[in-house]
């Protein structure tokens, strides 16, 4: 019995063996069998290493957005991968250094880095703040340099050596600087772009530091909002919150995607609002246009220009006076000018003693205060009438008409049946120091509840308040000045911006995810843009160089298995020709025999 086997270079479970028995008895059909064998091998090969060498599977969707919530763990520096950033903000009562951390980008050119606030051991965020604010130093601008190197010897303390080289550093100053000459702005910029790079090694040069416009930090607070609440991230099927947007480009296709919020920030000297246009606008008159234009901004937060999914125009605009502390002084100014101008025409003694005092609506009830201006008094006493102090602080919103916007500036449609605003700051003291009412507005609820607390006599406040009743942030200043500042918010929403009545989707907070969210988070993420073109195309290489080494790996196999199953051919071949040969001397053999026989029995007869 002859054995021929057959053995491949495959996994031990792929190990085959053929054997051929009794050639010459085994019927030819037979002698296929190793060769369908043979190709069926070749065919699970096949799909073996295509499974083996194709791209692995994804996994399911990961929310970055809720790990950055998550993720209050201490930074791992140790971890090579990760990349670092600076932002400092040169405010003008001072100047805060943020650093923020993100791992490499995850190849999508759909998706942004995924930016998160650096965390230092013990889990605190690694922020620091000094005093004053940068514009102090005017006049001897060759100190700011030194003056922002303890901020910046404290990012560096917490940034790996190794990576110092390659964390970009961004300076940026708002209001303070802003009220500078430009000489003076340009003096103090210099020397931190000369200065800065002799100590430290951060990626600095002269485009990273600058002074920003109330618009730019409008949009890197819009930025940074809606990056927290992950609208940055491709809508996903079925989701209702969604907004077809027009881009400037031509021959442009509207595209569908994750509704943006807008937010609205009442500080305590100015009001912000910021919020997307998605639809192109229609403008009444050329000089509309161009009044638009210092509003509007349009912007790619993708890293390829040529991509517009991530083109955003945002209107942005701030108006100074409008915050809650500086509207109150303004309406103060105006009650004691006004009052003393009457006294003075008609002889009227309101408001020049306590006897007399001077009404005011917009004053809890029962509450007497001395207003002073320019060495004049005038004695006011809380009338608690919400709806008539609406009506008195109506006219400082700048609207004379009663139908521009606020202060008659340009304001870009907004689209209140499809849209959602976060209101900060006022707009969430207002509603949840006192009020207790904080998160998602409703007019009507809040119009009761202020009304309420307007009526309500001052002894009852104060005892609600040392009973503890109102927030712990609370205090006897925001007591007396909440009447008005409720009033005020109501009317800039709903008469100044134009509101409706039924808005469904405003919400006021002061954190989001429970921490705050500063503009600084935007500046990174507009400023670091491009860097994911980087890791882009370094994946982009890694693929199609794997895709070259997979191709290759499989036509190689092919080749190889090829081989063999004509090497398997031409055996079988053979062995088919030697059983004819034999077969063939076989049957001579018999002849021969029969030759043999015939002649040896002519011989015997």
């Amino acid at each position: 019995m002859a054995r021929l086997s057959f053995s491949c270079l495959l996994p031990a479970s792929w190990h085959f063996s053929v054997s051929l028995f009794s050639l010459g008895c085994v019927p030819r059909q037979r002698l296929f069998c190793p060769i369908f064998f043979a190709c069926l091998l070749l065919l699970l090969f096949a799909l073996y290493q295509t499974d083996r060498w194709g791209p692995a599977p994804r996994g399911g969707r990961v929310n970055k957005y809720l790990s950055i919530v998550e993720n209050m763990e201490a930074t791992d520096v140790a971890n090579t991968a990760l990349n670092y950033g600076i932002v400092v903000d040169c405010g003008s009562s001072g100047s805060r250094v943020f650093v923020y951390y993100w791992p490499p980008h995850n190849g999508n050119p759909h998706t942004l880095l995924d930016i998160r606030q650096m965390r230092a051991q013990d889990r605190t965020p690694v922020v620091k703040k000094i005093k004053p604010g940068i514009s102090t130093l005017a006049l001897t601008p060759d100190r700011a340099s030194d003056y922002l190197q303890p901020l910046l010897s404290f990012a560096a303390a917490h940034i790996p050596k190794r990576k110092h080289k390659e964390t970009p550093l961004y300076i940026l100053c708002t209001a303070g600087m802003r009220l500078l000459p430009e000489s003076q702005q340009v003096a103090i910029l210099e020397d931190l772009v000369t200065d800065v790079p002799v100590e430290f090694d951060f990626l600095f040069s002269s485009s990273h530091a600058e002074v920003i416009s109330g618009k730019q930090e409008g949009v890197y607070a819009w930025i940074g909002i809606n990056f927290v609440l992950g609208r940055f991230d491709h809508a996903e099927e079925g989701e209702e919150a969604v907004v077809e947007v027009t881009t400037g480009g031509q021959n442009q296709q509207p595209i569908s995607r994750r509704r943006t919020v807008g937010i609205i920030d009442m500080g305590g000297a100015s009001l912000q609002i910021a919020y997307e246009v998605p639809s192109a606008i229609t403008f009444t008159s050329p000089e509309q246009e161009e009044a638009a234009k210092s509003l509007l901004a349009e912007f790619n937060l993708g890293c390829d220009v040529e991509r517009t999914q991530h083109v955003y125009r945002v209107y942005v605009t701030t108006f100074l006076g409008f915050g809650g502390n500086m509207a109150r002084q303004r309406y103060q100014d105006d009650l004691v000018n006004g009052t003393l101008s009457k006294n003075r025409l008609t002889g009227d003694l309101t408001g020049m003693g306590e006897t007399t005092p001077f009404l005011d609506p917009c004053l809890p009830l029962g509450l007497s205060e001395t207003l002073e201006r320019d060495g004049r008094a005038v004695f006011v006493r809380g009338q608690g009438d919400w709806p008539r102090c609406r009506e008195v602080v109506r006219p400082l919103l700048g609207q004379p008409n009663g139908t521009a916007s606020l202060r008659g500036v340009y304001q870009a449609p907004i689209n209140f049946g499809n849209s959602e605003f976060y209101g900060f700051s006022e707009f969430y003291y207002c509603t949840e120091d006192v009020l207790r009412i904080g998160g998602q507005y409703d007019s009507v609820k809040y119009s009761k509840a202020a009304m309420d607390y307007c009526a309500t006599k001052w002894t009852t406040l104060k005892q609600r308040l040392d009973s503890k009743l109102f927030s712990s942030q609370a205090d006897l200043s925001r007591l007396k000045s909440q009447c008005f500042k409720s009033a005020w918010m109501y009317e800039v929403l709903h008469s100044g911006f134009r509101f409706p009545q039924d808005y469904p989707s405003l919400k006021t907070a002061q954190l989001v995810y429970d921490k705050e969210v500063q503009w600084t988070l935007g500046a990174m993420l507009f400023k670091t843009r491009f860097l994911p073109l980087r890791d882009l195309q370094q994946e982009a290489f890694r693929q199609s160089h794997s895709s070259w080494l997979r191709a290759s790996f499989v036509y190689n196999h092919y080749l190889f298995f090829a081989c063999i199953l004509v090497v398997l051919l031409a055996i079988l071949l053979y062995i088919l020709r030697l059983r004819r040969i034999h077969q063939r001397e076989q049957r001579q053999a018999e002849a021969l025999d029969l030759l043999w026989a015939e002649e040896g029995e002519a011989l015997i007869a």
